[in-house]
């Protein structure tokens, strides 16, 4: 964990303050710890072969960069927000395959065990973003701390320090979040049949 005021909360201010190069000077410091959320990121929802942990990060770096209100507070806020890009890419991405097999612009090819598992990836994925939705009307908390855990790979206490909460209620809130995430894939898997 960096010091306060570390040199990586030094440039995300001089970001914010609107330093030109500042951005590019905090990538080195922040990339291995990006390729690392990245890779448990993929682990758990590769949606495509093609798709790498350096593509990820480098897709939501190039998102945080062309952010037109860069505001971020401190490491945890930063990487929070890479969180929330690592999710957009990830959701988008599965949107297209998923189009692309109900026809769209894709190839016909025949069907072997990988492009299956791939397909059956990209379902989850909606089928996660689905749910995530719904935590979200439910409770915005909730669904922040999930973003935070699953798509940004922040620890819990990461989590809870970027939410502004104590690591407590984050643990109870993630047990609460998870159980109703359950009960929305179930949901969604029994409407599917």
């Amino acid at each position: 964990m960096e010091r306060p005021g570390g040199e990586i909360t030094d440039l995300l201010a001089a970001v914010c303050q609107g330093q030109p190069d500042a951005m590019h000077r905090l990538l080195p410091l922040v990339y291995d710890d990006l390729r690392r959320r990245a890779r448990g990121q993929l682990r758990r929802c590769r949606p495509g072969q093609t798709f790498d942990t350096l593509s990820l990060v480098h897709e939501a770096y190039l998102k945080l960069v062309e952010t037109s209100r860069l505001d971020f507070r401190d490491r945890c806020h930063f990487f929070a927000a890479a969180a929330i890009a690592m999710r957009h890419i990830l959701v988008d991405r599965a949107r297209r395959l998923a189009a692309r097999k109900r026809g769209g612009a894709g190839v016909r090819v025949t069907l072997d065990t990988a492009i299956l598992q791939t397909e059956a990836k990209a379902v989850e994925i909606l089928d996660l973003e689905e749910a995530l939705q719904a935590l979200t009307l439910a409770d915005v908390g909730l669904a922040r701390l999930v973003e935070l855990r699953f798509y940004g790979g922040l620890t819990m206490e990461e989590a809870a320090e970027a939410l502004g909460i104590s690591a407590r209620t984050a643990h109870r809130n993630w047990r609460t979040a998870r159980a109703f995430l359950y009960r929305a894939l179930q949901d969604l898997a029994k409407s599917a049949r």
